[in-house]
């Protein structure tokens, strides 16, 4: 994919675009939350984000993950004996009302999130579907290059954006510490001294030249402003086949705690 400084926006399937690279956020309200999966809650959910934004619209607003959990004010809703309070929901219900607020001008695009093939397809093959989802936010990286589900979300028109795109966070409440931190990766290290790059660069580098939006987090100051600087080289296409051997099919990020609910999306293969 030929980017440049100038050009680095990636269009959507409904005639919008976004930012190749973005700044991904602890804190990202613009998602639909697993509480809030029942259709009558959507658009409540999705005006109180505009009331905190102090916007009239956002530009994407996404699923965050195809489970559902009890619906009420507990982000995390777990029963008196610490047990995960699941939900059972419809997927392609919720989808009608977010297509709704779309109609309804309060969103531009609409996307998912950690969906796997099954779920999209229950979407793109939903009867009197209006609008497909534009993008896929899922985790994707060197170690992790999520080949079939890049190669079915493209033959669909639907963008991948790749979450954790340099690895993540060692926290072993939710991360799998057993994965080898990427960034000190000796390929892409040799690569980042062969173009005068970190090994992040590299990485960033390499998903942004498959098509796949890369939101990379950070609260550094200088560390964001180098995560922009990716589109003054290019790696060549024997660089790209090296660092795609560099594939482990290991997540960073399992979500195993919620490997028990109906709609864990990482069973399958992809």
């Amino acid at each position: 994919m030929d980017l440049s400084a100038a050009d680095h926006r990636i269009p959507l399937s409904d005639g919008n675009s976004i930012p190749i690279i973005g700044l991904g956020t602890y804190s990202n309200p613009r998602v639909l939350w697993c509480t809030a999966l029942d259709p009558e809650n959507v658009r409540p959910c999705l005006e109180r984000t505009l009331k905190i934004l102090q916007l009239d619209y956002v530009d994407l607003y996404i699923i965050e993950l195809p489970m559902a959990f009890q619906p009420g004010d507990k982000i995390y809703p777990r029963d008196e004996n610490g047990r995960w309070l699941y939900h059972k929901t419809n997927l392609c219900a919720t989808w009608e009302a977010l297509e709704a607020c779309k109609d309804a001008g309060l969103v531009k695009s609409l996307g998912v999130s950690n969906f796997n093939r099954r779920q999209l397809e229950l979407i793109l093959n939903k009867p009197g579907l209006k609008y497909k989802p534009v993008s896929n936010q899922v985790e994707c990286h060197p170690y992790f290059i999520q080949t079939k589900l890049l190669k079915f979300c493209q033959q669909h028109d639907i963008v991948i954006v790749a979450y954790s795109p340099l690895g993540t966070s060692r926290d072993p409440t939710w991360v799998n510490l057993s994965s080898p931190p990427l960034l000190t990766d000796p390929l892409l290290k040799a690569l980042g001294e062969k173009y005068n790059k970190t090994t992040a660069q590299v990485a960033l580098r390499f998903n942004v030249q498959r098509g796949v939006a890369v939101i990379p987090k950070s609260f550094n100051p200088e560390r964001i402003k180098d995560n922009f600087q990716i589109f003054d080289f290019s790696l060549t296409e024997e660089e790209m086949k090296s660092i795609e051997t560099l594939n482990k099919n290991v997540r960073f990020v399992e979500l195993s705690m919620w490997s028990d609910h109906p709609e864990y999306p990482f069973h399958e293969e992809y």
